[in-house]
C-alpha cells in the first residue's frame, strides 16, 4: 500500500495554504522582482529571511550612516539564489550564502548568512520556491 493509498479516505482536519501564509505575511512574495532575477516560478522568501536580509527603512539609513534599500537588498537574495537554483541539480534544498549589512545593530560591516532555497509543491501542486532561514521548512 502507498502513502497515498494509505492517507486516501482520511478527514483533513486542518490545512495551512501558501495562499494563506502569503496572506498574513508569514511569507512575503518576491513579485516581479523574481522574474527579473531569471525565475520562472512563484518566489517567496518567509517573514524571518525577510526582516534578516531585505527589510531596511530610511531610519535604518539615518541610524547606520549607509544607504540602502529593500529592492536594492531583495535583488541581492533574489540574484544569489537564482545562482543556487541552478546548481540544485534536482535538490529541494539548496543552501546558499549572501553577505548583508545586518539590519539589527549598528555596525555597517557586511556579514555572511545563509539562507536556503526550497523547491516544493504549491497550493495547486505546481512547482514554487521559498526562501528561508536555514532551519526553517
Amino acid at each position: 500500500m502507498s502513502f497515498a493509498e494509505l492517507f486516501a479516505d482520511a478527514e483533513i482536519i486542518h490545512a495551512y495554504t501558501r495562499a494563506q501564509a502569503l496572506e498574513d505575511g508569514t511569507l512575503v512574495d518576491a513579485g516581479p522582482a523574481a522574474r527579473e532575477a531569471g525565475f520562472r516560478m512563484p518566489v517567496a522568501l518567509t517573514q524571518a529571511a525577510w526582516v534578516d536580509c531585505v527589510a531596511w527603512t530610511d531610519a535604518d539609513n539615518k541610524r547606520k550612516g549607509t544607504w540602502q534599500d529593500e529592492p536594492g537588498r531583495l535583488w541581492d537574495v533574489l540574484w544569489m539564489a537564482f545562482h543556487a537554483a541552478r546548481r540544485a541539480g534536482g535538490r529541494q534544498r539548496v543552501p546558499f550564502d549572501l553577505v548583508r549589512v545586518p539590519v539589527v545593530g549598528r555596525g555597517v560591516t557586511a556579514r555572511k548568512v545563509t539562507l536556503a532555497l526550497m523547491i516544493g509543491p504549491g497550493d495547486e501542486g505546481e512547482p514554487v520556491i521559498t526562501i528561508g532561514l536555514p532551519h526553517e521548512d
